[in-house]
């Protein structure tokens, strides 16, 4: 498999309303509504495209308590959405504007229009239209009635990371199967981006890595991302990484069945949490065959070896 953004996770203050904007006002699919399999209290949502594949999946934990993300550098900063055209940027530009969601209206950054805007908690978020050479019908959207077809968002585009040393993540990223593109300016500031491809037409990402000494750390809080995931193929590829980080001396979260999809969990010399997750894994269709409007609705989804629990945690 190509290099590919696998998941971004997400945490947000309420579930209810971090549900109603993504599958109700975004239109993305409600793959499963489940827990977070370290902390049980906690719920954690996962949202797809039609087909739930990787590069499309993005997930949310909800943490009631705690103070919101501070701005700054050393962070996962902004996660950025492919739709099919430039035409779809002014659909949802007006579409934010009734649903009274805070967007920044259509600009440029990279040679490319680009619409940023704020989901639940001001987590940062944008869309963009398919490049040139990408093939709308490599993607398969979940279609909703508030959103056409023509203009439905259809998975991960690119992340925007914020650090101090960017040479030292596109390193980490480099040894994962990304290629390096191009520099270019964040917007019209004077901080360098290194954009990194994965040279993918069939689902091209981009990792785009702002260079930023100026600004404080950030603090990470309630609507920050938690964690970017990248992908490989299989179980092997993910036992190699594992022995090269224990090789460099990288403390690890070793090797963890998520039932869904297998994974490891590291942080990066920026001190991002980067997980390495498989294209693989077991997921029942029982998970999103409903796809109500209404939280209450749906039912909590449990992997296999938490049904034991089941009881407890839905009291």
């Amino acid at each position: 498999m190509p290099a590919r953004i696998h998941h971004i996770s997400i945490v947000n203050r309420f579930i209810r309303p971090t549900f109603d904007f993504y599958h109700n006002i975004l239109g993305l699919k409600l793959l499963m509504k489940t827990i977070n399999q370290d902390d049980h209290t906690m719920y954690h949502l996962f949202f797809s495209d039609n087909h739930h594949r990787v590069g499309t999946e993005l997930t949310f934990f909800e943490v009631q308590e705690g103070n919101n993300q501070f701005f700054g550098t050393n962070t996962i900063e902004r996660t950025i959405l492919k739709v099919p055209s430039e035409a779809s940027l002014h659909f949802w530009e007006i579409y934010f504007e009734i649903q009274g969601v805070c967007h920044y209206g259509i600009e440029s950054f990279s040679g490319r229009p680009i619409l940023r805007f704020e989901g639940p908690d001001a987590t940062q978020l944008a869309l963009v239209p398919l490049r040139e050479f990408e093939d709308i019908d490599d993607y398969f959207p979940y279609v909703t009635d508030q959103i056409p077809t023509e203009h439905a968002i259809l998975g991960i585009d690119a992340i925007q990371l914020r650090v101090q040393y960017s040479d030292a993540t596109e390193r980490e990223l480099l040894s994962v199967g990304w290629q390096h593109k191009e520099y270019v300016s964040f917007f019209s500031g004077h901080q360098r981006v290194t954009i990194l491809e994965n040279q993918d037409t069939q689902f091209y990402q981009e990792v785009q890595i702002i260079q930023d000494r100026e600004n404080p750390v950030a603090i990470e809080g309630i609507g920050s991302v938690h964690h970017v995931a990248f992908g490989v193929e299989n179980k092997s590829d993910l036992q190699r990484i594992d022995k090269q980080l224990q090789e460099r001396n990288f403390i690890n979260s070793g090797i963890k069945d998520r039932e869904f999809f297998v994974s490891l969990y590291y942080r990066d010399p920026n001190q991002l949490l980067i997980e390495i997750a498989t294209g693989e894994g077991n997921l029942d269709a029982k998970a999103y065959e409903n796809q109500s409007p209404r939280f209450e609705e749906i039912p909590l989804f449990l992997p296999q070896y938490l049904n034991f629990i089941r009881e407890q945690v839905e009291q």
